[in-house]
């Protein structure tokens, strides 16, 4: 097995590991990988480093078959790939973004005992950031991986690439529109995979939801009215506001279920 090949078998084996791989495009196949690597050796054909003779010499290639090749008129083989690689000492993760493998670099690892690591951020960040990087994290939550494992998901729109647990704390606007069931300071933890409007359980009280307001997220009681989401406080003498949806799902703006709170005496 060649080099190129032992790498990107590495690169998959880590991506799995760390359970990541919405960092990249979800469309990249091995054709895409084998484009890059062909324009990557147009561009230096074009730049004067070698020639498309020189380069047939080196991967002990016919020169129509590698000329071929260059101008995108037929592909190499697996084989083929590998031997460019070597002979040009690449490796497959040279074909990629270097923008998408330092995403990768600061995605949080999965954790390995009984406790899932669960990242602190900010409402903002919960309510945008599909994948959290360690940069946003303020702190570090464990949480029973049997317990989260028994939280049911509803996902109205897609959220099969988004981090599913997070948590945020609110502060005491919030957490006084919501009094008694929140105080300022209240932890929450908030599955984004749980952007429908169902109630959790039958029968029960309305859900409580995080929903992205603007460039923040708000904490609230949600109702849909017409292509409007109404947020209702607990405390009723706070506000009631609305959020107007101009065309988008009602999960397009909740961010998540309120699954659990915790507030410090």
């Amino acid at each position: 097995m060649g080099k190129g090949v032992k790498d990107f078998i590495v690169f998959e084996m880590k991506c799995l590991q760390y359970s990541i791989s919405s960092c990249y495009s979800r469309s990249m196949k091995f054709r895409h990988l084998h484009e890059n690597l062909r324009k990557l050796m147009v561009e230096r054909v074009a730049k004067g480093e070698f020639t498309g003779s020189k380069l047939a010499e080196q991967v002990d290639f016919r020169q129509a078959h590698i000329c071929n090749f260059l101008n995108g008129k037929r592909s190499l083989s697996m084989y083929g790939c590998d031997r460019v690689l070597t002979v040009k000492r690449l490796s497959v993760l040279d074909l990629l973004d270097p923008k998408e493998i330092n995403k990768r670099a600061t995605i949080l690892p999965a954790s390995r005992d009984e406790f899932e690591n669960v990242p602190l951020v900010e409402g903002g960040v919960a309510a945008s950031d599909e994948q959290i990087s360690s940069a946003n994290v303020k702190d570090i939550l464990k949480f029973k991986k049997s317990f989260l494992k028994r939280l049911r998901p509803a996902m109205e729109t897609r959220r099969d690439d988004w981090r599913r647990f997070v948590v945020i704390k609110v502060d005491g606007h919030e957490g006084m529109s919501m009094f008694p069931r929140l105080l300022p300071g209240a932890t929450l933890l908030i599955d984004r995979h749980y952007n429908s409007l169902a109630p959790y359980r039958k029968g029960e009280a309305q859900n409580m939801y995080a929903v992205r307001q603007g460039a923040e997220c708000t904490v609230k009681y949600v109702e849909l009215s017409d292509n409007t989401l109404v947020l209702r406080p607990h405390n009723q003498s706070y506000p009631v506001s609305v959020i107007a949806l101009e065309g988008r799902r009602a999960g397009e703006a909740i961010v998540g279920r309120v699954c659990l709170v915790e507030i410090e005496t």
